[in-house]
């Protein structure tokens, strides 16, 4: 069952909401191997925990300044309703931006290779493409059939399109950051996309355009198209290859996803029913990592 903290302030536009869930059809007990991931990204964490390799609980919270305090509150966040503690679980990876200081980590490994991962547990083994949207940079990367990197290819450190900018746009435009997907595509017509990629000069032609009579929508049309363009390069240049699927925050800004889906002429895979009953692809890192966690114990496990 989603659960969800108290209503957030109105005018917080740029607030994205933290949840937490619990999968209500595996149990556990002391025989079984249960692992965690944690992902702390530059914008969110996230913790995952897996029972014998399968998703059982998951939290998503806001990273704070201190990332082994970010690191523990969404693993506990993880562990809310489930009667486990740190010290049940059995192998530990810690992966994101804050990867290296994930105190209770057993190991840690990059972002690339968890969110690999991750695709391939979300979705399967026919994914070989995969568009990780972070909340500072962009990733394409490329996958074998049991969720191995093959290649990848990432932006340079700028926080255009990914989750820091789409904040900077929904405080701007005073549009919650949750709708921003559905706004931008409220256009008869698309807008040519904004010249400039860069968020604090993006912001400054963005307000050029507001004065001179842009509705909202032409706005978010424009800049969400500049995105998905930038991120549609980036997948060429690494070599697009079917099945396709968007991961990170980003995977739910349903503009981003349709236009970078008509750019390359290719569908994504759906995207889970992560509101009911499905797996969100914000842990999409975090799953990685605690599938990885299981594999490393039961490797180290044969060499005893």
């Amino acid at each position: 069952m989603l659960k969800e903290p108290s209503q957030v302030k109105s005018l917080e536009y740029w607030r994205w909401k933290e949840y937490h869930r619990v999968m209500p059809n595996i149990k556990w007990t002391n025989k079984d191997l249960i692992t965690a991931g944690v992902d702390v990204g530059s914008v969110g964490s996230k913790a995952a925990i897996m029972v014998n390799g399968q998703a059982y609980s998951w939290g998503i919270t806001r990273t704070g300044s201190n990332s082994p305090e970010s690191a523990t509150k969404a693993l506990h966040y993880a562990l809310e309703g489930t009667g486990l503690k740190v010290s049940d679980l059995k192998y530990i990876v810690g992966t994101g931006y804050g990867r290296v200081n994930v105190p209770m980590a057993n190991k840690a490994i990059t972002e690339i290779a968890c969110h690999a991962k991750g695709a391939n547990y979300i979705w399967g083994p026919s994914v070989r493409t995969v568009l990780d949207v972070g909340g500072q940079d962009i990733k394409a990367i490329r996958i074998d059939e049991t969720g191995r990197v093959v290649s990848f290819l990432m932006n340079d450190k700028c926080a255009a399109g990914t989750g820091r900018g789409m904040e900077v746009f929904a405080d701007l435009l005073q549009i919650p950051i949750e709708e921003i997907g559905d706004i931008s595509l409220k256009v008869e017509k698309e807008p040519e996309p904004v010249s400039c990629t860069c968020v604090a000069f993006a912001k400054t032609e963005a307000m050029g355009l507001l004065r001179k009579g842009w509705s909202k929508e032409k706005v978010l049309a424009a800049y969400t198209l500049a995105m998905a363009v930038r991120m549609a390069n980036l997948i060429n240049r690494v070599g697009l290859e079917k099945e396709l699927v968007v991961t990170g925050g980003q995977s739910k800004n349903i503009g981003i996803v349709s236009r970078i889906e008509v750019i390359l002429g290719a569908k994504c895979l759906p995207m889970p029913r992560w509101r009911e009953d499905g797996l969100d692809p914000m842990i999409a890192g975090a799953l990685g990592a605690a599938s990885l966690a299981k594999s490393l114990y039961e490797k180290a496990q044969k060499g005893q």
